[in-house]
């Protein structure tokens, strides 16, 4: 009965004129789709081309459609926060309303936005890169976008119907425990993430098998590029890490849906249980994301630096030293729980000795700038102000790492500063420059560079705006979590500067979106299939990249073999082979039906009703089923087909 209240009574929220803006906007989104779509006939497109493909690049594409969305999203929450906090005493947004939206912001920030953007240059780029035709099992990789994609949709449909989750985006226990949050946007919290998190853990598999098994011939793992060795190891981060996320999120459903008591004190749990966990997969959760940026970084610093990537064995190595003391840190994000002086103390050295190997790579990147013939794009602007950026976020971070130190800066916005600086100043920019960098491979044009440097500089400049003052603010004593503060203490100043650099970040967030669209209407097509003069492998092909990649898998000698291959005319040779008929996997429905029962399955749970989510979990079965039924599996493309798609490429001399 509780449920259906809640449920009833989130179409009836009062007090509440941003809950009405938003289901105005959503239903007028909705409409102006539907509406498009059918005037312009394209249902049947989008179903065959895109809800249904299991092709790695057209997955890619729509993680980072989705992703960039979430960023919105999430940056929406962002501004609401700073226009609360500029000034004293502010109530745009009452407690509870802040407390949803902080936890909104940091959850889908995290998990629906940088974790997809990245996983959409897996997509796009290790194929490529390794000279693969796709993925080691593409059906799964649809399954991963959808289960992420309907994770997605669940977390923010409780911003109108139930009511978000308030407990913090690590939702602790036992606050975020039924007792204390009897509303349902805990549950959708909990459930959103298990079902993007299961689409995640399929996707480490997937990669770490496509870079294991389906290599071109030749490539070694040493003559990878470096790219291709930051997603395998963060495949292995993410084999290790998810399944703790996935136990700790049971745990806390079944506490709260079925009353048990694995993390309540009086019934023989432990809610410090909770936080373990949750760290033990949220520490290595960091580095799942930084890592892929540390080898877009590579990959873009070495092609415009026009230069081979200095100490490619070093950069390897420091990579795998990361992602084995990412596992033996997490107690360094609660220092003051009280526990002994040695515990404290080993996780402080080991939190300072992972600071080694992340210079070793600072220092790589630039002995590749020294002496470079320096090519200053857009893509390469956003990986050289990486550097500095990371470099405060990282040395802040050797502060945070004194235990007693962290007595002083733990809860402050002091830390929140130090958080942004490695993810925004690491994976955003790295984000950024991906999306530039492989865009010819996406769609055959370039993005505008001017307005692409117009986009970088608004952003990058209001980045620091907005965040170095949080160190100062932090250490004279503002707390986060904190929704309105009185005059007086010497924070209004910074805040209202934060708040005018946060704005500036949506400015240039706007300016980016804009070139996106000025480039795809204006922009000038690339059928050169070198739009960069890139050094690595995923140049061996067309722009955009056709349907099965390569017409002749490579064979590799070196690191960089391709850059070298053009050098010598080798690549001219490879193209005048006969051509052989390709098989690849056909499109399938089946994805993105499993999504939907998974999320009718979550969206039960999340108001426990047990009958919907047991209609949901035999939908799923019922998928499962028939998938392993389907027989045509895979679909022929003859030799006249891929001739006529190389020449209208320009492959033909």
């Amino acid at each position: 009965m509780d449920s259906i209240k809640h449920f009833l009574g989130s179409f009836f929220v009062t007090g509440e004129p941003m809950i009405y803006m938003a289901d105005v906007a959503i239903v007028l989104v909705s409409i102006a789709i539907i509406f498009v779509l059918t005037y312009f006939k394209k249902w049947k497109w989008l179903w065959k081309e895109w809800l249904t493909t299991v092709d790695a690049k057209k997955i890619g594409i729509m993680y980072i459609i989705a992703a960039l969305l979430m960023l919105f999203r999430g940056g929406v929450d962002a501004l609401l926060m700073r226009s609360q906090l500029a000034l004293p005493n502010l109530h745009l947004l009452d407690s509870q309303h802040y407390n949803e939206i902080f936890t909104t912001h940091g959850t889908i920030m995290i998990l629906f936005m940088a974790m997809p953007f990245i996983i959409g240059l897996f997509n796009i780029a290790v194929p490529l890169q390794i000279g693969t035709r796709d993925v080691a099992f593409p059906f799964l990789n649809a399954i991963s976008f959808w289960l992420f994609f309907i994770g997605a949709m669940l977390l923010n449909i409780s911003f109108v119907i139930g009511g978000s989750p308030d407990a913090g985006w690590t939702s602790y226990t036992p606050l975020a425990g039924k007792e204390l949050d009897p509303g349902v946007g805990e549950n959708f919290y909990l459930l959103s993430l298990q079902i993007t998190g299961i689409g995640t853990l399929a996707t480490g598999v997937n990669f770490f098998t496509t870079i294991i098994k389906m290599r071109a011939p030749g490539m070694t793992l040493m003559k990878m590029p470096m790219f291709t060795w930051s997603v395998l190891i963060t495949s292995v981060i993410i084999m290790f890490a998810f399944p703790v996320l996935t136990v700790d999120l049971a745990m806390l459903t079944i506490d709260r849906l079925f009353d048990a008591h694995f993390f309540t004190t009086t019934a023989g749990g432990q809610p410090m249980q909770w936080a373990n966990l949750f760290w033990i997969w949220g520490h290595p959760e960091v580095y799942i994301v930084i890592l892929p940026a540390f080898g877009v970084f590579s990959e873009v610093i070495s092609t415009f630096s026009h230069k081979k990537l200095f100490g490619y064995h070093a950069m390897v190595f420091s990579m795998i030293a990361i992602s084995v003391l990412s596992f033996i840190t997490w107690v360094h994000h609660f220092f003051t729980m009280g526990a002994s002086a040695g515990v404290n103390s080993f996780f402080s050295l080991s939190t300072m000795l992972i600071a080694i190997p992340t210079g070793v790579k600072i220092f790589n990147w630039l002995f590749t700038l020294n002496k470079g013939k320096l090519e200053f794009s857009t893509a390469m602007l956003w990986s050289l102000a990486f550097i500095p950026n990371f470099l405060i976020g990282g040395l802040t971070g050797v502060m945070l790492a004194v235990a007693p130190a962290d007595y002083q800066y733990h809860n402050s916005d002091f830390l929140v500063s130090h958080f942004h600086y490695v993810l925004i100043g690491g994976t955003v920019f790295a984000a950024f420059a991906g999306l530039t960098y492989w865009w010819p491979k996406m769609f055959g044009h370039i993005l505008n560079e001017r307005l692409g440097k117009w986009a970088f500089w608004i952003f990058m400049i209001s980045f620091n705006v907005c965040f170095l003052p949080m160190y100062l603010v932090g250490l004279l004593g503002m707390t986060r979590r904190m929704y309105t503060y009185p005059a007086g203490l010497g924070w209004t100043g910074l805040n209202f500067v934060e708040t005018i650099g946060a704005f500036g970040m949506g400015l240039g967030f706007i300016v980016m979106v804009y070139n996106i669209y000025w480039s795809a209407r204006y922009g000038e097509r690339d059928t050169t299939g070198d739009p960069w003069d890139g050094r690595t492998l995923e140049w061996a092909t067309t722009s955009p990249a056709p349907e099965y990649n390569f017409a002749h898998i490579p064979t590799i000698q070196q690191v960089d073999d391709f850059y070298y291959m053009k050098k010598e005319g080798r690549d001219k040779e490879m193209h005048k082979a006969p051509y052989k008929p390709i098989h690849m996997p056909n499109n399938s429905g089946v994805p993105i039906i499993m999504g939907v029962f998974f999320f009718i399955s979550g969206f039960g749970l999340v108001f426990d009703w047990i009958w919907m989510g047991i209609v949901g979990a035999l939908g799923i079965l019922a998928c499962m089923l028939y998938r392993s039924f389907e027989t045509h599996d895979h679909h022929h493309i003859p030799v006249d087909e891929i001739e006529r798609t190389e020449r209208e490429a320009g492959r033909f001399s």
